[in-house]
């Protein structure tokens, strides 16, 4: 098992512990802890870019980064990655960090808006790199895949046209199949959350109401996959039939563990991206309320009629004119 489209996997021989789950043990080609050593590379970069220029960068912006690297590190480097090829109810977990949780601290990281304060704004060959990123943000391609008319069915694919098809066990049955199920995860999160939070600029530019609205549609999916999963009597996996027997695992009541997995932990993305938006909201107002008193003293200071001042005047005259 798993000697084919595209070489071994790791697959653990002991039965599971919480030691073993946390030890660091990546597979023989680490992808994902690549991948996310580049992105720390290419995020580095992008904060020294700014701090030689005497930019300031938030510090909280690059510390929940580095959180959202650290979640993909942790449940694809350790044995949380080993033992998710054995058990279902590991990989569910792991599905679930990917797509659920880490999306969320990577996004308020805002690594599309440090880039395009990072790269140079020139005419020439070197500012080329950020005319091309601002092509991309405007493209159609952007457009429709940052929709919600895509992003969820996408996600909602994740679960129901994963699980409960052949795609499952063909993906998993080798190394690269493997590795692209875990980049899928990950970008279906990316995609979901994107223009939800709204950290970064996307073409979907929606008020928080609606964005809150966006996030809780997809809840009640989420739940019954996990509810469907924990209720079946078949299953559904034949990847995970086989667990060693030396563990003495039924490998029904991992599947229904996987699945009670799946439907409590969409509470957590949830109020998680709820909280993010009520705080990002409210920072929006109180930049907004400051912009609006230094415009008054401005005003106050030169003269010059403010917004509020030519709205009372516009009072005025509606009250002279009804008497």
């Amino acid at each position: 098992m798993g000697q084919h489209m595209g070489g071994p996997m790791w697959h653990p021989t002991l039965p599971m512990s919480l030691g073993r789950l946390l030890e660091w043990h990546p597979q023989p080609v680490p992808v994902m802890p690549l991948l996310c050593l580049a992105g720390l590379l290419l995020y580095g970069w992008g904060v020294w870019r700014l701090h030689r220029r005497g930019t300031r960068w938030p510090v909280g912006r690059t510390l929940s980064f580095l959180v959202g690297l650290a979640l993909i590190v942790l449940v694809t480097a350790t044995g949380i990655g080993g033992y998710g090829m054995q058990l279902f109810s590991v990989h569910m977990v792991q599905h679930m960090v990917l797509s659920m949780l880490a999306p969320i601290p990577l996004l308020m990281g805002a690594p599309i808006t440090l880039a395009l304060r990072a790269m140079p704004n020139t005419h020439g060959r070197a500012g080329a790199p950020r005319r091309a990123l601002l092509r991309v943000l405007h493209s159609r391609f952007a457009t429709v895949i940052s929709s919600p008319l895509f992003s969820i069915p996408v996600f909602l694919f994740s679960l129901y046209g994963l699980y409960f098809t052949p795609i499952f066990d063909w993906m998993m049955s080798g190394f690269v199949g493997h590795e692209v199920m875990m980049i899928h995860f990950v970008a279906v999160g990316l995609l979901l959350f994107w223009p939800i939070l709204a950290v970064d600029p996307s073409p979907h530019q929606q008020p928080p109401v609606l964005r809150i609205i966006e996030l809780f549609i997809t809840a009640p999916f989420h739940a019954f996959f996990g509810i469907a999963v924990m209720l079946g009597n078949t299953i559904i996996a034949t990847y995970f039939a086989h667990p060693p027997m030396a563990w003495h695992i039924s490998v029904m009541y991992d599947q229904k563990v996987g699945g009670a997995i799946a439907w409590g932990f969409s509470e957590i993305p949830t109020l998680l991206v709820v909280l993010a938006i009520a705080v990002l909201w409210s920072r929006s107002s109180d930049r907004e309320g400051r912009r609006f008193d230094r415009t008054e003293d401005r005003a106050e200071r030169t003269g010059s009629h403010s917004d509020l001042q030519s709205y009372n005047d516009y009072l005025a005259r509606l009250g002279r004119r009804d008497h």
